[in-house]
């Protein structure tokens, strides 16, 4: 009979039993109206209660059976205990940036192969996290590099682990040292293997968690760690910095310095770290904000101007980190049209470089210009080529340089002018057109750089000023210095002011919107009915195919491009007519006539082809033009009936066996 108890704690019998007599009575079993005994949770028969049927362990416990009604718990790391309801505690380093670490004693002598294994959480990218020393060095160090498990034996084999584990989540991290090799696992996945010299950890080592007492020591290896660590062990030997409720083996804790319980985070909240109004909410040691509308970046620092509407409508709104710009083309096409600009005395970049977009056909014009005391740079246009003019703090120190293309096409170019080393206080400078970087134009005398022009000194964009020679006749598009723009848009002619700090402003000029060359289709200078294009600055007319000439003011020629290929061409009113050479046909007299095609050649003649002409190679039997008569035999020749047989005065010839002919006739006959 099996015998139940609500309370296992209890003292009472659990199991079964069977043929129990007392006073000769039987008490077990002894069910029914017979039975001398109470009886309390007792049931007949003897089942096998299969207690993992009930999921008795916790943390997903693995339960296997081990008996008659008995079984264990594989537990899972961090977990221990019968049922896995006791978890390792977590270690906190590094708490509100404290230097924190702690120190174990190795109690026993492990063995040649040994494993050291934890679970480590953490958002830093460097950090100590363990060290094996004894009494004369530090024979095993583990650390984070650039957010990957570093590990190294004897101050000379290291391995990496291929795996980042700052990302905030506990990982199980695992350094196996065997007599001959050094492997890293994370998670059970495998980092690596390396063969290294013997190392043994014995009774006496000590093994420091976290950091070293030396700061500078620790500062060699990523400095203090800053996160969780939790079940820490060596082979099966925990390192418990808070121990558990449940019995295990442990070495044990010396000190524990600035080490706090539990896996809290700070709070990153703290000093309100969101800007431009985001709200922060805090995350383990990390934090994430909670933007305006048109604010976004990790700290809400990047406001979405473009998304505010700041530019007028003809322009293009270009955001960076800074602030935003409006981008427009502008046409300069008289000295009314010439900008000049200034910086607003904030400027503290490096200027070292100049970047433009233009469109001109000029071939001669002034583009930019600046000046002040011996210093000054000019960018024009000579030639057809674009040159550079600097001249630095030292009047010796002059660059002049110029493109190897021309830019006086019409087209748009992009030019970009700087400093080939601007690391150095002097360099030469260079050109590059239109992005070719691997074709620059490089000066052979060497300037400083543009500083100059960060402030109280007149750039002017579009000449060397009004009622000067070579001004600038064209479209500009984006003009930068040192990357910072020359805006075509006032600040009043925007929506919103640019935020940036550092900027160069539009003193004055009034500039055309948008990119307009010269109306040169208008007067109409396309004659007889041809269509006129405008290539900026520059007309193209289209003629009817009767016409030719820039403005369609000639009749074509139709016999110019010699169309006759073997004849003589003749201009008539619906074009033109070849009269073929001899052998050639055809409206261009292209194609060569076979004079034997319908040839006269009789009684097997062979026709051969002549210039204009053709006759007749007649067999040995026949004669004449076209091989229509038989030949005489030679014995006839002497007959003076056969004498009469040669035409026009032809006399009979024994030697040829044909007739002697007379000046102006031919034939056998």
């Amino acid at each position: 009979m099996d015998y139940f108890n609500d309370n296992e704690t209890a003292s009472g019998f659990l199991g079964c039993m069977r043929d129990v007599w007392l006073d000769s009575h039987i008490v077990v079993p002894g069910l029914g109206l017979r039975s001398p005994a109470n009886q309390l949770n007792v049931k007949q028969g003897c089942s096998d209660w299969d207690r993992c049927k009930e999921n008795p362990c916790q943390n997903r416990g693995r339960c296997v059976k081990t008996g008659w009604r008995s079984f264990s718990c594989e537990c899972h790391r961090p977990y221990e205990g019968e049922h896995c309801l006791d978890e390792h505690v977590a270690a906190r380093f590094g708490s509100e940036d404290l230097e924190s670490y702690a120190v174990f004693t190795v109690e026993d002598n492990p063995g040649d192969s040994n494993s050291v294994s934890m679970f480590v959480r953490t958002r830093r990218s460097q950090g100590l996290l363990l060290v094996l020393s004894n009494t004369t060095s530090q024979y095993l160090r583990v650390w984070l590099e650039d957010g990957k498990v570093k590990v190294q034996i004897n101050n000379f084999e290291s391995l990496l682990g291929m795996e980042t584990v700052s990302d905030g989540h506990f990982h199980l991290i695992t350094v196996l040292v065997e007599p001959q090799s050094l492997s890293l696992f994370m998670s059970a996945k495998s980092q690596g293997r390396v063969p290294i010299r013997s190392v043994l950890v014995q009774a006496g080592d000590a093994v420091y968690v976290g950091g070293l007492p030396d700061r500078r020591a620790s500062l060699a290896f990523g400095g203090y760690f800053k996160g969780c660590i939790q079940d820490l062990r060596i082979n099966s030997r925990r390192l418990q910095f808070y121990p558990v409720s449940v019995p295990v083996g442990s070495y044990q804790l010396q000190s524990l310095m600035k080490v706090t319980h539990g896996c809290t985070g700070d709070n990153s909240c703290t000093n309100n770290p969101c800007l431009h109004g985001g709200v922060c909410y805090s995350l383990w040691d990390d934090f994430t904000c909670s933007c305006p509308p048109n604010i976004a970046g990790q700290r809400c620092e990047e406001v979405r101007w473009c998304e505010l509407s700041p530019c007028p409508s003809s322009a293009a709104c270009q955001a960076h980190t800074q602030g935003f710009e409006c981008l427009v083309n502008v046409s300069l096409r008289s000295d009314s049209h010439i900008i000049t600009y200034r910086g607003n005395g904030k400027i503290q970049r490096y200027l070292s470089s100049i970047s433009m977009h233009f469109r001109t056909r000029q071939q001669n014009a002034t583009l930019l210009h600046a000046e002040r005391d011996s210093q000054f740079i000019t960018i024009s246009i000579h030639d057809g080529h674009l040159v550079l003019e600097l001249q630095g703090e030292k009047q010796t120190s002059y660059v002049y340089i110029h493109s190897l293309d021309l830019v006086s096409d019409g087209q748009w170019h992009k030019a970009d002018f700087s400093m080939d080393s601007p690391v150095l206080q002097s360099s030469r400078w260079r050109i590059v057109l239109d992005e070719r970087w691997e074709k620059p134009s490089i000066s052979f005398t060497s300037s400083g750089d543009l500083d100059f022009l960060r402030e109280d000194v007149d750039i002017i964009l579009g000449g060397l000023g009004p009622n000067s020679e070579g001004n600038f006749i064209g479209c500009l598009g984006s003009v930068e210095i040192g990357g910072l723009a020359l805006p075509h848009y006032s600040e009043v002619e925007m929506n919103l002011p640019r935020p940036q700090e550092e900027q160069f402003l539009r003193t004055s000029g009034t500039p055309y919107f948008g990119c307009w060359g010269s109306n040169v289709c208008e007067p109409d200078p396309c004659q007889n009915e041809g269509v006129c294009e405008d290539l900026f600055d520059l007309f193209k007319c289209h003629c009817p195919s009767d016409w030719d000439g820039q403005r369609c003011e000639f009749t074509v020629d139709d016999c110019a491009s010699n169309p006759c290929v073997h004849g003589a061409c003749r201009a008539i009113s619906s074009g033109y007519e070849c009269s073929c050479d001899a052998g050639y046909t055809g409206r261009r007299c292209e194609t060569e006539v076979d004079v034997c095609a319908h040839h006269k050649c009789s009684n097997g003649g062979t026709c051969l082809r002549g210039l204009k002409h053709y006759s007749c190679l007649c067999p040995r039997s026949t004669t004449g033009p076209f091989c229509r008569y038989p030949k005489l035999p030679v014995s006839f020749c002497g007959n003076e009936r056969w004498n009469y047989s040669c035409f026009n005065g032809g006399n009979c010839s024994s030697v040829e066996d044909n007739c002697d002919c007379l000046p102006g006739f031919t034939g056998q006959w």
